[in-house]
């Protein structure tokens, strides 16, 4: 893994401001000396996003990196993505599908109303906040963030949280408050479905399937 970072990125990749923006917060350095092809899914995915960000450029182009990656990581990911970008003072294109990652690295949402195949509306950009109440409410779904895990919730249509945040207006909320008992059983059959992964693993194996994190 070492040869392999100073191969490709030289001495870049060992500055002191990209070892700590970057290096540390993906944990990365417990990989310096493992073989490329022992890594995990995860660990591969953190590399590349590691090569991406080292190397220098105007524009970034990022494909979605949240790939392989469980919960905390794309929560950690997103952060270091947004933060260095910012540090360079570059731009960047980021698909993402993945609603955690999106919302982290989000600062305005543009949301578009119509037909589909038929007719559509551009809105203009508004915060994040106020564009996923908009695209939610579009939906007709509530959303709260497990404050634990970190990962998307949809409340149960006509749950007593759904229709508390239908009547607040609040449709998309990182909620740390106590919930009902029957959300508290469907968070239960969640966390109990999930698969496992650690901040040292990451997600599934190299070709394997992502987290279930959609």
């Amino acid at each position: 893994m070492q040869e392999l970072l100073h191969t490709k990125l030289k001495e870049s990749w060992s500055a002191a401001i990209f070892r700590t923006e970057v290096l540390t917060p993906l944990n990365i350095d417990p990989l310096l000396d493992n073989e490329v092809q022992t890594l995990s899914g995860g660990e591969l995915q953190r590399v590349a996003i590691v090569l991406a960000l080292a190397k220098p450029c105007d524009i970034f182009l990022i494909d979605e990196p949240s790939a392989y990656l469980d919960s905390e990581q794309r929560v950690i990911a997103s952060k270091v993505l947004k933060r260095w970008i910012l540090t360079c003072k570059k731009s960047a294109f980021v698909v993402e599908h993945d609603f955690i990652m999106a919302t982290y690295l989000a600062d305005k949402v543009i949301c578009f109303e119509g037909t589909p195949a038929k007719e559509a509306y551009c809105n203009t950009p508004v915060d994040m906040i106020s564009g996923m109440n908009k695209f939610l409410k579009m939906m007709e779904i509530t959303f709260r963030r497990d404050p634990t895990n970190f990962r998307p919730r949809i409340n149960k249509h006509n749950s007593q949280k759904d229709q508390e945040q239908k009547g607040a207006g609040n449709y998309f909320l990182q909620d740390e408050g106590k919930l009902s008992k029957e959300d508290e059983a469907e968070d239960a059959k969640f966390v109990g479905d999930a698969p496992a992964g650690g901040k040292g693993g990451g997600g599934g194996k190299k070709g394997g399937k992502k987290d279930k994190t959609n």
